[in-house]
């Protein structure tokens, strides 16, 4: 699952404008996690689906197994933003933390592994939470300058507290 290319950057150092070209895609590689993350801890359809891509799939059951959660696999942006903003907003307070992003790309697609860890507390009783660390498995496809995310894995490494309380 996760990258584990010795270097960073795979173009030669010598070619200044194709590091340049990684560098950028990297960085638009990495900022579609931040709007997923960053787009649901303030409620901003806007800025969370813009990190899907049209047809996206995103696959949570592998992290709910862990505490025997069956959520469905979803599948089209409008669906997956539909549906975590619906379970979330005024009913839960989230917070997302990306770390250990791994990068490889393409041409026009790209492969993200990464770490994310996820508070969930609920809105109404901050003492109900789900503290998660998850592994994400991410593939992203370009959309002009930007990257978006085609199909996302979550599983989970660990959790804390009660998910079932946040998650049913």
């Amino acid at each position: 699952m996760y990258g584990t290319d010795a270097h960073a950057i795979s173009a030669p150092a010598a070619d200044f404008e194709a590091v340049l070209r990684e560098l950028r895609d990297r960085a638009e590689v990495v900022d579609a996690l931040y709007r997923f993350g960053l787009g649901q801890d303030l409620k901003d359809k806007e800025l969370f689906a813009s990190a899907f891509a049209a047809d996206a799939e995103l696959d949570f059951r592998p992290a709910a197994a862990r505490w025997g959660g069956q959520p469905p696999l979803m599948t089209g942006r409008d669906t997956i933003v539909t549906t975590i903003l619906t379970l979330f907003t005024d009913r839960v307070d989230t917070t997302h933390q990306v770390t250990n992003p791994r990068v490889t790309i393409d041409g026009d697609t790209s492969h993200l592994t990464a770490l994310v860890e996820a508070q969930h507390l609920l809105a109404a009783d901050h003492g109900t939470f789900a503290l998660l660390k998850n592994p994400y498995d991410v593939d992203l496809v370009r959309d002009g300058a930007r990257w978006v995310i085609r199909r996302m894995r979550i599983d989970n490494a660990w959790y804390r507290g009660t998910p079932t309380a946040i998650f049913g």
